[in-house]
């Protein structure tokens, strides 16, 4: 029942991958990474759900904060040219 979201999100982590690496700016790389960080999260919630696990919820919460002022750190070195 979960394998087809598991490909689903393993097609989608490549193609997130693809651009992560061939951006041609730093702002894409940066989005390339959000949208990554945003699939691994959701990879973890489904994880819980499947597994019936609450932890792998609490490190996804925990994961999503860390990601979140990750990206509003790169995102504020990129906009002073740091990049």
């Amino acid at each position: 029942m979960w394998l087809p979201v598991a490909i689903f999100l393993a097609v989608c982590a490549t193609i997130i991958l693809i651009r992560l690496f061939l951006g041609p700016t730093p702002p894409d790389r940066l989005v390339g990474l959000d949208t990554l960080n945003t699939v691994v999260v959701v990879s973890m919630v489904i994880l819980g759900a499947a597994f019936e696990q609450v932890i792998f919820i609490d490190v996804a919460i925990v994961y999503a904060l860390l990601s979140f002022i990750t990206t509003l750190f790169i995102a504020k070195h990129i906009e002073k040219g740091k990049f």
